[in-house]
C-alpha cells in the first residue's frame, strides 16, 4: 500500500501491512501530524479496521479461488464445476464378490430374490453382502445351481417418493452418503393404485435421448449425497403427479470388506435350508467416494474424451470410472508392445490393440472377473477396430546401498538416529514418487533428498540394484523371461566373468540334484549360468542356462525344472529373487512397469566425516566408495 497525495492505494491485505499503511496515511493528514498511534485508543480502532480489511481480502480471495476448478477447495464448488463439464464424481463403492450357490432340493425351480443376504467375516468383523437382482434357475440332478452370482457388501435398501409437481422443492435423494450409485436401480410406478412400473436407465449419451426415453440423470449434491432427476418431456420422459419413484441401492462400508473370501447364506433361499456357497471371486473394489484431486484431474479429461475412447488419456479416464478402486493406471498402444501369455508384455508390436494396466488401491491385481467386466464396460466406448486388453502391473524392486557422511560437530544425534531419518525420507519418496506407473527413480533427486535430511549430513553415495521376484513353476521344466527394461552394466565383453558378472539370485534346487543349492549368475558375455558352491568355489552346473540381453535389460531363463526354493529374506518363499546391476543410476519404468524400493534389503549406513570434523587422521583415512565394484576377472 502506498501513499500518493494523501490517498490510499490498496495493494496488500496482510494485517500488519494494512495497519502500518493506515498509520502512514493518517500521519500524512494535517489533523494527525503529531498524533501517537501506539498505546492509544486509536490503535484499537486501527486493529479493528485492519482485521476487517484482512478478512474481506481473505474472503474475496477464497471466493475467487472457488470460481475455478483448478483452485477450488470446497467439495461443493469442485462438484459444481465438474457438473458443467458433464462429469459425475464416483460415489462410494461397495466391495463386490462373486459366489456360486447350490440349493440341494428336488424342487423344479427356485428364485433367489434381490436382497438375498450372505454373511462373511473380515478381521473379526462380520459383514453383510446382498444380491441386487433376482435370479430364477431350474433343477439339475436334485439341485438348483446359481452360478456366478454377484453380491455387494452393505444394506440393500429402497426409498420411495410420490411425485408432487406442486412441491417445487421436491427432490429424489439417495439418503446416505455411503450409497453405491453403481448398484442403483430406478423404477417409476404408475400410482399407488396401479402397480405397473417402468425401469429407467441412466442417461450417458444425451444425443440418444428423445422425449420418450425412460432415462434418469444423476448428480452429487450437498453433504456427499446423490440426487436422481428426470426429463422434462423434451429431453427424457417427464414424470406425472402420483407417479411413485422407487430407488433401490446398496449402502456400504466402502473398503472395510475388501478381501472377504468365505460366505454363508444368512437364511433360507426359496424355503430351501440345505445350501452350499462357494466363492468364485474374492470381495474387492470397495472404495471411498472420489477424492477432490481425482475430480479435478478426471473432469476435464472426461469432457475432452467426448464419450469415446480414442487416446490413451481417454482410456485412463474410463478405466478409472469403471474400476473405482484404481490407484494408478497406465495405457499404451499395440505399437509400443504386446502381451504374451507366457512372457508378459514384450517389445513386439501388436497393432489394433490397446493395453491397460491398473494398480488397485489394495495392491492386488485385478481378478479375472474384474478384467472381464472392465472390458465389457469399455466395449461401448471403444473404436470398433481397437481391442482393449487388461495386463497386470510388473513390479521392479530397487535395492539401495546408501552410505552417508555426517559432521558430528553439527548434531547431537547418533549415526543410528540419522539412519532412521534417512530411511523415513526414502519411505516418503517411495510413497509419493514411486509405486505408480511412470514414477521414475532419479538418482540426483534421491541423493539430494538424503543430503537435505539433516544439516549435519555432508554427502552420500547411493548405489542401485534392480530386483525381480520370479515365481517359478515347481516340478515342471519351464522357461522364463524377466524384463527389467533398463540397460545393464556391462562395460566390455566378459566383464566380471570369474566373480559372476552382474546377475545374481537367491537359491533353489533342481530336479535331478536335490543336494546342491543352485544360483544364477552371468559370464559378462550374454550367457546366464547356474552354479553351486563347493569349498567357497563356484561349480557351474550349466554355463548356458539362458541369455542376458545387457542392452535391453532382459534375462531369459532356459528350460529348467525347479524342485525346491530356498528361504528369501529369512523366511520360506515361493519366489526366486533375481538381481542385476543397471548401467545408469537413473531407473525409468516402461509400459506396465512400476518401481518400488525394497526396504528389507536396502542398507543405510552413516559414517563420521573425518574431513569435516578436522580429525587428525582426516587426510589419510578418508575414503569414498566407487559407484561400481572393480572387476575381479574376465
Amino acid at each position: 500500500m502506498a501513499i500518493n497525495d494523501k490517498r490510499l492505494e490498496v495493494t496488500e491485505f496482510d494485517f500488519d501491512d494494512v495497519k502500518d499503511n493506515l498509520k502512514t496515511f493518517l500521519k500524512a493528514q494535517d489533523e494527525f501530524t503529531d498524533y501517537d498511534f501506539e498505546g492509544s485508543g486509536m490503535s484499537v480502532l486501527l486493529d479493528v479496521l485492519s482485521y476487517n480489511t484482512h478478512y474481506l481480502g481473505f474472503n474475496a480471495n477464497m471466493l475467487a479461488n472457488e470460481m475455478f476448478l483448478d483452485s477450488a477447495s470446497l467439495r461443493s464448488s469442485i462438484v459444481s464445476h465438474a457438473k458443467t463439464l458433464g462429469y459425475v464424481p464416483s460415489s462410494a463403492r461397495a466391495a463386490k464378490a462373486t459366489v456360486d450357490v447350490t440349493l440341494n432340493t428336488t424342487d423344479s425351480t427356485a428364485t433367489m430374490p434381490a436382497g438375498t443376504v450372505f454373511n462373511t467375516t473380515v478381521d473379526d468383523t462380520t459383514f453383510q453382502f446382498s444380491t441386487i437382482e433376482s435370479f430364477t434357475k431350474s433343477n439339475i440332478g436334485n439341485s438348483i445351481p446359481f452360478v456366478g452370482v454377484d453380491i455387494y457388501e452393505g444394506t440393500f435398501i429402497t426409498t420411495r417418493y410420490t411425485v408432487d409437481s406442486s412441491d417445487i422443492d421436491q427432490r429424489f435423494l439417495l439418503t446416505d452418503n455411503r450409497a453405491d450409485t453403481s448398484t442403483l436401480i430406478v423404477k417409476v410406478q404408475t400410482s399407488s393404485t396401479d402397480s405397473t412400473s417402468t425401469t429407467f436407465t441412466e442417461a450417458t449419451d444425451i444425443t440418444q435421448v428423445t422425449s420418450g426415453s425412460n432415462v434418469f440423470f444423476l448428480q452429487e449434491v450437498e453433504a456427499g449425497l446423490f440426487e436422481v432427476y428426470f426429463g422434462d418431456g423434451v429431453i427424457g420422459t417427464a414424470l406425472s403427479d402420483d407417479n411413485i419413484v422407487i430407488l433401490t441401492y446398496v449402502v456400504s462400508n466402502k473398503t472395510a470388506a475388501n478381501g472377504a473370501t468365505l460366505f454363508t447364506n444368512a437364511s433360507t433361499i426359496a424355503s430351501v435350508t440345505d445350501i452350499s456357497v462357494s466363492t468364485a471371486a474374492t470381495a474387492s473394489a470397495g472404495s471411498e467416494p472420489e477424492s477432490l484431486s481425482s475430480i479435478k484431474y478426471n473432469a476435464p479429461l472426461d469432457f475432452a474424451s467426448q464419450g469415446r475412447c480414442v487416446t490413451s488419456e481417454d482410456y485412463k479416464v474410463f478405466a478409472k470410472r469403471f474400476f473405482t478402486n484404481t490407484q494408478s493406471v497406465q495405457v499404451f498402444g499395440g505399437e509400443a508392445g504386446s502381451f504374451d501369455t507366457s512372457l508378459g508384455v514384450v517389445d513386439t508390436p501388436e497393432y489394433g490393440k490397446v493395453f491397460i494396466s491398473i494398480k488397485s488401491t489394495t495392491g492386488n491385481n485385478l481378478t479375472a472377473t474384474e478384467k472381464t467386466q472392465l472390458i465389457t464396460d469399455l466395449a461401448k466406448f471403444t473404436v470398433a477396430s481397437i481391442t482393449p486388453v487388461i495386463v497386470d502391473p510388473q513390479t521392479t524392486k530397487l535395492i539401495l546401498q546408501t552410505t552417508f557422511q555426517f559432521d558430528s560437530s553439527k548434531t547431537t544425534e547418533t549415526a543410528a538416529t540419522l539412519e532412521t531419518k534417512v530411511s523415513n525420507a526414502l519411505i516418503s519418496f517411495n510413497a509419493d514418487t514411486l509405486g505408480q506407473f511412470e514414477g521414475m527413480f532419479r538418482h540426483s533427486k534421491v541423493t539430494g533428498l538424503i543430503d537435505d535430511v539433516d544439516t549435519a549430513i555432508t554427502g552420500n553415495i547411493t548405489n542401485v540394484t534392480l530386483a525381480h521376484d520370479l515365481t517359478p513353476t515347481i516340478g515342471t521344466a519351464t522357461s522364463y523371461t524377466i524384463q527389467l527394461n533398463n540397460k545393464f552394466y556391462n562395460p566390455h565383453d566378459g566383464h566380471n566373468k570369474i566373480s559372476g558378472g552382474i546377475v545374481a539370485s537367491t537359491g533353489f534346487k533342481i530336479s535331478g540334484d536335490t543336494t546342491n543349492e543352485m544360483f544364477f549368475d552371468d559370464d559378462g558375455s550374454g550367457n546366464l549360468r547356474i552354479y553351486y558352491i563347493v569349498a567357497g568355489v563356484r561349480v557351474y552346473q550349466s554355463s548356458t542356462a539362458g541369455t542376458v540381453d545387457y542392452a535391453n535389460g532382459k534375462i531369459t531363463v532356459g528350460s529348467v525344472n525347479i524342485a525346491t526354493l530356498s528361504n528369501v529374506d529369512g523366511a520360506a518363499s515361493s519366489i526366486i529373487r533375481i538381481t542385476a546391476v543397471p548401467d545408469s543410476l537413473d531407473v525409468v519404468p516402461v509400459r506396465n512397469q512400476i518401481l518400488e524400493i525394497d526396504f528389507v534389503n536396502t542398507t543405510i549406513t552413516g559414517v563420521l566425516d573425518t574431513v569435516a570434523t578436522g580429525d587428525s587422521s582426516a587426510g589419510t583415512s578418508f575414503t569414498s566408495t566407487s559407484s561400481y565394484t572393480t572387476p575381479s576377472g574376465y
